[in-house]
């Protein structure tokens, strides 16, 4: 009854039959076991009827995983129910989705393989094996399955890989007697002697020493592998007998064997087959050693690498380059040049320069290292001569080690040698670089004379090169020796082929400045404007001429202009005489007259755009381009057209100002045609 309306209730005694809760709960587990009916049996006519079914067993499936995903065999019923429909993507992700949830379970892996196997899905069967080995690589059953798998598929040379990899991690017996009656099914004898060698020789001596070391019989445990490291000799020798030997020695506290284990098994086991031991003695050296233990570990490490890379490619330089920088800081000085006799060994194969730049550094840090580091000038000397005697300076050189050698020399007090080396290499190849330290060695020694022999030696070998004849015109006259200088530019000057005339005449005219020579100065410009027309050449002269102390200074830089103008105005780049007169129009501005500026003004060309035809490479039409073409005044009077041009943009100026005024007598009403208010030629006429 409810309250709000008023009603109470009439009887408020207990019930006469009272019900408990553990009633209630032990009636539901009764109805629980009993029986239920068998569902009725359900018949598929169509594929909608199939979907539906489909659906509803997959909700099932996902339901029951919801509510507890930790149960596996709800996963395996699942994706065993889709497999049944051939449903191999959906049950694969199922299986993977339980893998998900618990990944050390074997059945699971183990329904996954077989499910694959079954439907010939050989590759995918390989991955998960694969997978499961390295996840739990402790459960027999998976590599036996696998080892069997590839066996029956023929696979000879992957179940051998299979169980290489398994021996890896020692298993029990009974697996190193499969894989032996695995090869012996083959025929292959030698291979299963092979496993017996090494499943008698390696494991039961450290099985040996770890049965003596778990009963506490440390001394026979330590002879046990004493015996067998003698035993195998440096022939037969393993890594894992000497990281077990290292394992317990680091278990018995005695560190320093433990270190002298390590460092006996690297100096005598093949690199590539000891990366174990390198990584335990990291470990090693990492928990118990100092920071010189570690580093000890990491250079040996690396030095192995290089080591690799110089063996697979003996001319990969830069490995020979790294390998000796880690040598040189940490080994002696024998090492370092041992490492550097085998690096220099490796003469590049082709006598080319390309193939020689990086091999040419090795010499070179060669010779610094016995300079610098072991301070042995005689053997730096000898090789420097090695390194000049191999190289081939008939068909190229390199300046770099001649001046090295020469700077060398000179640090060592010995001019005469540095001068004869430099002096050998001018003579069997010369080069610019060569006369150029040459000639800067001599210059700090203040010797002139053989300077200006240097310099007439390589104007010899290179007339052409405009900054020799620059340098040499300088040196003579920081000398005082102005006369020498001057003939030395004449003969620049007169050479038939320079690489840079523009910077050797202006070099000779700041000369001719600097001396105050300015009649000098005026006739090399003359003779420059006889060769070139140039117009930054006439600016130059007209600056020059202002530049000039004198009372005719503004005149003479006039009259340049005047000429220039003359002279350019049969130039085809219109552009230059632009360019001249826009520098003439800045002279007027600040020294010329208001005639002088008009006149000027007048001589500037009008901007116009034009359109040009354009023609591909195959002469076909490419079309139009617009550009700007520069019309001067006086060819504005050789063309008619131009003039009538002229007149027509006038008229169109007039039209429009006449257009833009209302006020004016032509635009009255009583003037316009009948029923209009304005000329036909205006655009709202119509």
């Amino acid at each position: 009854f409810s309250l709000s309306s008023g009603c109470l209730v009439k009887n408020k005694a207990p019930a006469e039959v009272q019900i408990t809760a553990e009633q209630l709960l032990r009636e539901a587990k009764e109805r629980e076991l009993e029986l239920l009916p068998p569902p009725p049996k359900q018949k598929i006519t169509d594929e909608e009827e199939l979907n539906d079914y489909k659906l509803r067993k997959r909700k099932g499936f996902e339901d029951n995983i919801r509510k507890n995903r930790t149960v596996i065999s709800n996963w395996i019923k699942y994706a065993q129910w889709e497999e049944s429909l051939k449903e191999i993507q959906r049950a694969r992700s199922i299986y993977e989705r339980a893998l998900d949830v618990d990944h050390r379970n074997v059945t699971l892996w183990l329904k996954y393989a077989e499910m694959e196997m079954k439907n010939r899905q050989v590759n995918h069967s390989r991955n998960i094996w694969d997978r499961a080995i390295t996840i739990l690589p402790r459960v027999n059953q998976f590599w036996y399955k696998y080892s069997y798998m590839e066996e029956m598929l023929g696979n000879i040379a992957g179940c051998r890989q299979v169980f290489e990899r398994w021996m890896e991690w020692e298993p029990e017996e009974q697996a190193w007697h499969s894989y032996i009656n695995f090869e012996l099914r083959y025929k292959e004898v030698d291979k299963a002697r092979t496993i017996y060698e090494r499943y008698i020789l390696i494991l039961n001596w450290i099985k040996y020493a770890r049965f003596e070391d778990k009963h506490g019989y440390i001394a026979h445990g330590r002879k046990v592998f004493e015996r067998a490291v003698e035993f195998f000799g440096e022939e037969h020798i393993d890594e894992n007998l000497f990281v077990a030997f290292a394992k317990f020695e680091e278990k018995q506290k005695e560190f320093e064997r433990v270190r002298v284990i390590y460092k006996y098994a690297l100096d005598r086991i093949p690199k590539q087959q000891a990366q174990e031991l390198f990584k335990n003695y990291t470990v090693f050296e990492k928990k118990f050693g100092d920071r010189r233990g570690i580093e000890d570990v990491i250079v040996s490490k690396r030095r192995f690498q290089y080591e690799e890379e110089v063996k697979a490619n003996p001319h990969n330089y830069d490995a020979w380059f790294d390998y000796l920088r880690l040598v040189e800081s940490d080994a002696d000085a024998d090492t370092v040049r041992e490492v550097y006799e085998r690096a220099i060994a490796n003469v590049p194969p082709i006598q080319e320069k390309r193939h020689w730049r990086r091999y040419i550094y090795l010499w070179i840090n060669y010779a610094l290292y016995e300079e610098l580091e072991v301070k042995d000038p005689e053997r730096t000397r000898q090789v420097y001569q090695a390194c000049l005697e191999l190289i081939p300076h008939k068909k190229f050189t390199f300046a770099k080690i001649w001046l090295l050698y020469g700077q060398f020399e000179i640090r060592q007090k010995n001019l005469p040698n540095a001068r004869r080396a430099l002096g050998t290499a001018i003579g069997k190849c010369p080069k610019n670089k060569l006369f150029k330290g040459y000639i800067e060695l001599e210059l700090q020694l203040r010797e002139f004379d053989r300077c200006r022999k240097l310099y007439e030696k390589y104007l010899e070998f290179s007339p052409e090169n405009c900054t020799t004849w620059i340098k040499f015109a300088e040196l003579e006259t920081i000398l005082g020796d102005t006369d020498r200088a001057r003939a030395i530019f004449e003969l620049a000057i007169g050479q038939p082929r320079l690489d840079m005339p523009e910077v050797l005449w202006k070099s000779y005219i700041d000369f001719e400045i600097e001396q105050e020579e300015y009649e000098n100065t005026r006739g090399l410009y003359k003779r420059l404007l006889q060769r070139t027309q140039h117009v930054k050449v006439w600016i130059s002269y007209a600056q020059f001429e202002l530049s000039v102390d004198s009372g005719e200074r503004i005149q003479r830089c006039r009259q340049v202009y005047e000429e220039a103008n003359r002279s350019l105005r049969s130039c085809e780049e219109k552009e230059e005489r632009l360019m001249l007169l826009e520098s003439w129009k800045d002279y007027e501005q600040e020294f010329g007259t208001f005639a002088n500026k008009d006149r000027v003004r007048k001589l500037l060309p009008e901007k116009v755009k034009k359109r040009r035809k354009l023609t591909a490479e195959d002469g076909s039409d490419a079309g139009w381009e617009e550009y700007y073409d520069y019309i001067f005044p006086e060819d504005a009077a050789n063309q008619p057209n131009l003039k009538l041009l002229a007149m027509a943009k006038m008229w169109k100026k007039q039209q429009h100002n006449l257009i833009g005024d209302p006020d004016k007598e032509i635009y009255k009403e009583s003037s316009f045609p009948r029923g209009k208010k304005c000329y036909p030629s205006c655009p709202h006429f119509y």
